[in-house]
């Protein structure tokens, strides 16, 4: 990891605490990502590295980390590679594609190292969102030090109709090593979600509030979103995730929670995993879309309060 500097972050539209810090670094490959962190007054129980979804940046995470800061608790957040104000690969900036999915974990490695050299505070939690649920998880089994984990609608599995699966299988395959997985996946394209769907079709919250701030963000600042993902993205993410599957949970403390209408990653993995979770809960959150951290204001607070609680339990040994 190397620091490069201050780097833009956006107040207006974050609903963030104050007193934030927000820095561009290079990861070992050379790629650029972007950083921020914040502090509760008066000492910190620990830290929470937040890893988010595919699509997301800094200024989502605005109002997690006010949450956590609330209790007690430093939060950390990231730009991975491709997404945000983090270096993206392809010309065409809004299609979201990695060349190998475990790039990702150089991305951990870097993000880790910042944390250790801003000084913010130890123990260490992971807490992590869909595609962000994804990487935390491989970073566990790769040795993230961390002492709990509570994941949002993690991505341990794509939902899709199973009769579309092979031929999400092949399609990616034959584009990826043709060289043309840079397309976008089919039934995707440059515009960001937010801006393409309405409220009341949405997969994201069931929040309102929520989701007219979504568009905010991406109206205000156009160079944080992100489109459809690449068939190489598709590809790369299939295979990382059946990899995952194959692998016996970790032996950590872990708070999951599912939202009943999820529309974005498989349930069914995401159950399957939990139920051999040696320490791990599975909490359904009735009525809740993809985005339990952003959903209504007792579906949020629910998660928070698990989530603090569970680092508290896993800090006290």
């Amino acid at each position: 990891m190397t620091a490069s500097g201050a780097a833009p972050f956006y107040d207006d539209v974050a609903g963030a605490p104050g007193g934030g810090q927000c820095r561009f670094l290079t990861a070992a490959d050379g790629v650029r990502l972007r950083v921020a962190h914040w502090r509760p007054e008066g000492g910190a129980k620990g830290t929470v590295l937040l890893f988010p979804g595919r699509t997301e940046y800094i200024e989502k995470y605005g109002p997690a980390a006010a949450e956590m800061l609330a209790r007690g608790y430093a939060l950390a957040t990231i730009d991975w590679r491709g997404q945000g104000l983090a270096d993206r690969a392809l010309p065409d900036a809004s299609t979201g594609h990695v060349a190998r999915f475990t790039d990702y974990q150089k991305d951990v490695a870097a993000f880790l190292a910042y944390a250790r050299s801003a000084k913010l505070p130890a123990p260490f939690f992971l807490m992590a969102h869909s595609m962000g649920g994804q990487i935390g998880l491989r970073a566990l089994f790769e040795g993230l030090p961390v002492r709990a984990a509570a994941f949002s609608a993690p991505m341990w599995g794509i939902r899709m109709h199973p009769g579309l699966r092979p031929v999400a299988w092949a399609a990616s395959t034959i584009a990826t090593l043709s060289g043309r997985g840079s397309a976008y996946a089919p039934g995707t394209r440059p515009l960001t979600y937010v801006l393409e769907t309405t409220f009341e079709d949405n997969v994201l919250t069931r929040d309102a509030p929520t989701f007219a701030w979504l568009r905010r963000q991406a109206e205000a600042h156009p160079d944080l979103v992100l489109g459809g993902p690449s068939l190489q993205w598709l590809n790369e993410a299939l295979r990382d995730c059946l990899a995952l599957s194959r692998r016996a949970s970790p032996d950590l403390p872990c708070f999951t929670m599912l939202g009943t209408r999820e529309r974005v990653v498989d349930p069914a993995r995401i159950h399957q995993r939990m139920a051999g979770w040696p320490k791990g809960t599975l909490e359904m959150a009735e009525g809740a879309e993809h985005e339990v951290m952003m959903e209504r204001a007792e579906v949020r607070a629910r998660f928070f309060d698990q989530a603090a609680a569970l680092f508290a339990r896993a800090a006290r040994g």
